[in-house]
């Protein structure tokens, strides 16, 4: 009997949802599917984010690691040999002070992309030198520090004053 009324009491309150429009989900919001996870990347295990760099008309595509520890930020890339043509990795600062890098550990040459508090690429240390222990720095406060393969800033087009957004 209590399910005959509980289905009785679904239903009535079915017959009560407002209709959907055209391409709208019929659910009910608390049935519909819940938001996939953050991406992990498998070899760092760090969250995967979109990240968006805006060139004048053309708009590049990256998915990044972030490194948002002082752990993941001291390891960085260090000891990787690979990185595709749209991974990186995004280092977020408070956009208050300078920055710099090195490439220690790091047999990847890589493009360190300096984005200042305005989103905003203020510099760029293109296609660094691998192991190094020379520092790299920005120009100015940073809001993130972006790191790309070697070179693909440049095959890109990707220079100051783009917009970068994550």
């Amino acid at each position: 009997m209590k399910v005959l009324a509980a289905m009785a009491g679904m239903a009535a309150l079915l017959a009560c949802s407002p209709q959907t429009q055209a391409g709208a989900s019929s659910e009910p919001a608390g049935a519909q599917a819940q938001a996939p996870e953050a991406a992990v990347h498998p070899v760092s295990g760090l969250a995967v984010v979109p990240l968006t760099v805006t060139s004048g008309e053309d708009r590049h595509q990256f998915a990044v690691e972030v490194a948002d520890t002082r752990e993941a930020q001291a390891r960085g890339l260090m000891f990787r040999t690979e990185l595709g043509d749209f991974e990186g990795m995004i280092f977020p600062y408070d956009g208050t002070r300078a920055q710099s890098f090195w490439m220690k550990n790091t047999p990847l040459s890589l493009d360190i992309i300096y984005v200042g508090p305005d989103n905003r690429i203020s510099n760029i240390a293109a296609e660094t030198e691998p192991y190094s222990l020379d520092p790299v720095y920005s120009v100015g406060p940073v809001l993130g520090v972006l790191e790309l393969r070697g070179g693909r800033a440049a095959e890109l087009g990707i220079e100051p004053g783009d917009r970068v957004e994550w």
